[in-house]
């Protein structure tokens, strides 16, 4: 394999460094994948303390004859500038689903790719906007989601903020009462105006119209309007997206679709590589411990992709 480093959003306000991974020694057009990350500022690698799911999953595909393109999040490069020019009004749309449209255009002009085998690949937050990634202009050939959910942000927001009084990718450690605090404030949120939940903050300098215009439309609402094929893959002892909870309903909503493949890890966690504890609060020490995703989930990537012809 080999890369070559691009740029999203060339000539734009927020220009990110990216990586297009091409397979090497086998003949192309090759499918490729945009991968999309979950919460929070993160490098192209979505590097969490030692882990770095998007380079392994990058590396790993390549080896199966499939492309990747991966990018620094806007939020991770120009954040700052971002809350600046439009912190009250700020979105998924230009935190996310933006750049993953651009990349996207990037991969469609590469004579290398073959345009009609375009895959989004979303982790976390990436897995439940994908969805709407594609139904928003994407229109790839399918969906891969790693620990998604069907529920709204504010409602994973909530759960993880009383499984551990506040770890989570938004808050960081909070106190039990400041944990109370910010639950009161999704309080009546699809009540309030557009201008309303732009004036009201939930933390920092995200509003709650961040979490209101997200949560119009939830990702299994859009899977329940697309026909895309989608694979959805789930770590068994992952704390901050549940098995037993998100992957579980998932099954249940779609039930009816023939299209869907689910593929449940159990020993593995959100990063999905094994878990070594079963504890939120243990999250920096599960993620400081350096490890690789394994060939159990890179292959079963690349088998849904090539499946899809």
């Amino acid at each position: 394999m080999y890369r070559e480093k691009v740029v999203i959003g060339e000539g734009t306000e927020y220009p990110l460094n990216g990586l297009l991974t091409i397979p090497d020694g086998t003949a192309g057009p090759y499918p490729a994948v945009v991968m999309v990350h979950g919460s929070g500022a993160s490098n192209m690698d979505e590097k969490v303390i030692k882990l770095t799911p998007f380079k392994d999953l990058a590396d790993g595909l390549a080896a199966h004859g499939i492309a990747s393109i991966r990018y620094d999040k806007r939020t991770f490069v120009h954040g700052r500038k971002m809350m600046k020019a439009n912190a009250a009004g700020m979105t998924v749309r230009e935190e996310t689903i933006e750049d993953a449209l651009l990349a996207l255009a990037i991969l469609r002009s590469d004579k290398r790719i073959d345009s009609d085998r375009l895959f989004l690949l979303g982790h976390s937050m990436g897995a439940m906007l994908a969805p709407r990634i594609d139904a928003e202009g994407g229109d790839v050939r399918g969906l891969i989601m790693m620990a998604g959910t069907p529920h709204r942000l504010e409602d994973i927001v909530i759960r993880q903020l009383k499984q551990s009084r506040g770890v989570n990718h938004l808050l960081g450690l909070v106190t039990a009462i400041e944990s109370r605090y910010f639950i009161k404030r999704f309080n009546g949120l699809y009540e309030l105006s557009d201008d309303e939940a732009k004036k009201k903050k939930f933390a920092g300098n995200i509003s709650l119209y961040y979490f209101k215009e997200m949560g119009q439309k939830t990702a299994a609402d859009y899977l329940l309007e697309s026909n895309k094929p989608a694979l959805i893959m789930q770590g068994g002892r992952d704390f901050q997206v549940l098995a037993d909870d998100d992957f579980k309903m998932f099954r249940e909503l779609l039930a009816n679709r023939d299209n869907i493949t689910y593929k449940l890890y159990p020993e593995l966690n959100h990063a999905f590589v094994t878990a070594i504890y079963d504890d939120i609060l243990k999250a920096s020490k599960e993620y400081g411990v350096e490890r690789h995703i394994g060939e159990d989930v890179i292959g079963d990537i690349a088998e849904f992709i090539h499946a899809q012809k």
